[in-house]
């Protein structure tokens, strides 16, 4: 019996921003599908704005399971996760055990092929910052849509995850905040009219 495709299955189970009042729930499932577009977005855009090769079919796979883990060590909020180096060196000790534990439950013959995409490798070094922008864009547009609902608690966590963005000192990432971005504070009709 293979067991994995259940497990991750199991992403829409996981809450994230637990430490917060939300307007809309986000689980990891709606997460790591926001990541995965948007990396394959700002590949689109490196490749075509940029003049970068990026794999965007690749950057958009790892963005689907960049959080896989986490449907066995649940959503660890980031002031926790950060706290100090201490904190952030076990949970990823965490995160390879859950990873490790997930790719158990495959048969040996299709194991080589989700490997690369639940542990880091090498060669897919510039693809996983690709996908660290997007999940930090997706953080940023989780909190945008909650400040459009009213929820004031998300605007500090707008601002510090916009200037982790800019921090990354990615073009890619810096068109998307300039000329994508913007569109996410429109209404259904506005997103409508040309």
């Amino acid at each position: 019996m293979i067991k994995f495709f259940a497990m991750i299955a199991r992403m829409k189970y996981i809450n994230r921003w637990s430490l917060m009042r939300n307007e809309h729930s986000e689980n990891l499932c709606e997460h790591s599908f926001d990541v995965a577009s948007t990396a394959h977005a700002l590949a689109v855009i490196g490749n075509r704005r940029f003049g970068k090769n990026y794999n965007a079919e690749r950057c958009a796979l790892l963005g689907l399971y960049h959080d896989a883990p986490e449907t066995l060590t649940g959503d660890l909020p980031t002031p926790v996760k950060y706290y100090s180096e201490q904190v952030r060196a076990a949970y990823n000790t965490v995160e390879e055990y859950a990873a490790e534990s997930l790719i158990s439950m495959l048969p040996d013959d299709i194991k080589e092929d989700y490997v690369p995409l639940l542990k880091k490798q090498a060669d897919d070094k510039e693809l996983w910052k690709i996908v660290k922008a997007a999940d930090k864009i997706s953080a940023l547009v989780k909190c945008v849509e909650e400040v459009k609902s009213g929820s004031a608690e998300f605007r500090t966590a707008a601002e510090s995850t916009r200037e982790a963005i800019r921090g990354m000192n990615m073009p890619e990432a810096d068109f998307f905040l300039s000329e994508v971005l913007p569109a996410y504070e429109l209404t259904l009709d506005e997103l409508k009219n040309r």
